[in-house]
């Protein structure tokens, strides 16, 4: 069966979203990525006091000390994931968002088998989002390169609530850390444990780039 038309998908997802923001249109979206971050009481409040908390891939939530608070209403993540300690806690009570981005150039891996077996997954269409991301990227003439998880999600949220407010916490490519060199390329800085992999389809320069320009916008706003 084909997918629905691509504004179709759009109203799916917006329609499945928005019981997790309570039922109407979020004014304040969280992403939350996986980047150390140090304690930070206000910033905890901020990511949950959101409409909307989305986190990704690899993570875990605060314990004793605040840094990046604890709700979790939306999970992207990708089939090569290494899961957190939280990743899949309480996964019957949030919504799991399926990137494959590489879907459209050669990746066709099934899902693993070791995956809660009653894990409900939306697929993010290719189509009508990721490949978006990769023009706002300007990534299109580049043979084979897609966004990381990080920026997809804050580019999805994005498309899905064009009038909200998008926080950004964790993310390695926010103004003030560390570039990644090309010559450590091999894994990112994680906030709870050991580095996770860089694979070679991303282009980082570009989206730290993106997200200075979608911070100069305003509709961006990376939190300290």
């Amino acid at each position: 069966m084909l997918p629905p038309p691509a504004p179709q998908q759009t109203q799916i997802l917006r329609r499945l979203l928005l019981p997790r923001a309570g039922g109407r249109l979020p004014r304040t979206v969280a992403v939350v990525g996986n980047a150390p971050l140090g304690v930070s009481e206000e910033r905890a409040a901020a990511i949950d006091g959101a409409d909307l908390v989305v986190r990704m891939t690899t993570f875990a939530v605060d314990g004793e000390q605040p840094a990046i608070g604890r709700r979790t209403d939306v999970v992207v993540l990708h089939r090569a994931v290494q899961p957190g300690p939280d990743t899949f806690r309480d996964h019957a009570a949030r919504l799991y968002l399926l990137a494959e981005p590489g879907r459209a150039f050669w990746e066709s891996e099934p899902l693993p088998p070791w995956w809660p077996g009653d894990l409900e997954l939306i697929p993010i269409s290719n189509r009508e989002f990721t490949s978006r991301t990769r023009r706002a990227l300007r990534l299109g003439r580049v043979a084979v390169a897609w966004p990381t998880t990080g920026t997809l999600a804050v580019h999805l949220m994005h498309r899905l609530f064009p009038h909200a407010r998008i926080l950004l916490a964790g993310s390695s490519l926010l103004p003030g850390r560390p570039a990644v060199r090309p010559a450590a390329r091999a894994h990112l800085d994680h906030h709870w444990g050991g580095g996770v992999a860089l694979t070679p389809e991303h282009r980082l320069d570009r989206e730290r780039r993106a997200l200075r320009s979608w911070t100069r916008a305003g509709w961006l706003e990376p939190l300290a």
